[in-house]
């Protein structure tokens, strides 16, 4: 039985869409099969040059302040700070009562998103995986939202995307530590744990209900990831 949740934000220079990310998960905790639950969200500041770091303390979060300059190792950073705070509150509570969800500062969480999640942990899955949308595809061509729905084929059951987003992704703290939890890698830190997962036997729900809300700007943060495969769409599509 999960009895403590914990939100892992990496943020690196997030000071425009930091406070929308913690407003939205704030609503989250405050849903009524969540708000019972202790949450306590932490940003993960790395090597932040802006406001990052106040915004996050403005708006009730835990800030961790590291200069890895590496989504990776921030969200690994993140993740055992979330864990050893957790458990210091309650020392009888074990890692198999421990929620560590995840989520980018670039983005809007639903409002059922900590309460599906916490659902689908109470059927016995050790990890959900969801998916993402884009609400605003400003300064991008027209046809590049037209390919990105095709290529991440939408129209599939909830159940059957392959898709990994760090930006929505969530895991049991006993089945991230056995799975040797975030690697430090500038990309794909997210694919490589759940195939940890998967390759340990984890139960691992993938899902596309209840997705987050990313951001498709054309400067993205991490070299590699979901803001150069947007780049990419906009070079064939335009």
């Amino acid at each position: 039985m999960i009895r403590a949740l914990a939100v892992v934000v990496p943020a690196r220079d997030e000071e425009d869409l930091l406070a929308d990310c913690l407003g939205t998960l704030h609503r989250a905790a405050r849903h009524p099969l969540v708000r019972d639950v202790p949450c306590r969200v932490i940003v993960v500041a790395d090597a932040c040059r802006d406001a990052t770091a106040a915004i996050a303390r403005r708006h009730g979060a835990q800030l961790l302040e590291v200069t890895e300059g590496n989504v990776g190792a921030a969200r690994a950073a993140g993740s055992r700070h979330a864990l050893e705070s957790v458990l210091a509150s309650w020392p009888s509570l074990a890692p198999d009562g421990v929620w560590l969800a995840h989520t980018d500062a670039d983005s809007r969480v639903p409002a059922d998103w900590l309460a599906r999640q916490l659902v689908h942990a109470a059927c016995g899955w050790h990890a959900v995986v969801g998916t993402v949308r884009v609400a605003d595809w400003a300064g991008h061509p027209r046809t590049t939202a037209a390919a990105f729905r095709l290529l991440y084929q939408q129209e599939k059951p909830a159940d059957a995307h392959r898709h990994v987003h760090g930006a929505n992704l969530a895991v049991r703290a006993d089945a991230y530590l056995a799975a040797g939890g975030f690697q430090p890698l500038p990309v794909s830190e997210d694919r490589t744990l759940v195939a940890a997962l998967e390759a340990a036997g984890f139960g691992v729900k993938r899902t596309s209900r209840s997705p987050v809300t990313t951001s498709a700007r054309r400067d993205p943060r991490a070299r590699g990831g979901f803001g150069d495969f947007l780049r990419d769409l906009d070079e064939l599509t335009g």
